[in-house]
């Protein structure tokens, strides 16, 4: 970290022409320096990934069939007791 601050303008000029610099404190990487554009490019992919992700499991859930075997009101009973046992407990 003492060589970057005495290095920081040349430093910035390396990321500046596309480099990515990782600075450590004693021997841990403490923080990596990165042009703006490259860092909103990777949130930005990884941004599209989750959303495509999210689309497939939207598509496979449209698809599949509706269960039709649900609670019966004796079991729905059952477990309102027991959140209400728990809630009173606390």
């Amino acid at each position: 970290m003492s060589r970057a601050r005495a290095q920081l303008p040349q430093l910035l000029d390396r990321v500046r022409a596309g480099e990515e610099i990782t600075l450590t404190r004693h021997g841990e990487p403490v923080v990596v320096l990165v042009r703006p554009d490259s860092l909103r490019s990777r949130r930005t992919s990884a941004a599209t990934e989750t959303a495509v992700r999210l689309r497939e499991a939207l598509e496979a859930a449209r698809s599949a069939p509706v269960p039709t075997t649900g609670l019966s009101a004796t079991r729905a009973e059952e477990l309102i007791g027991e959140i209400r046992a728990d809630r009173d407990a606390r």
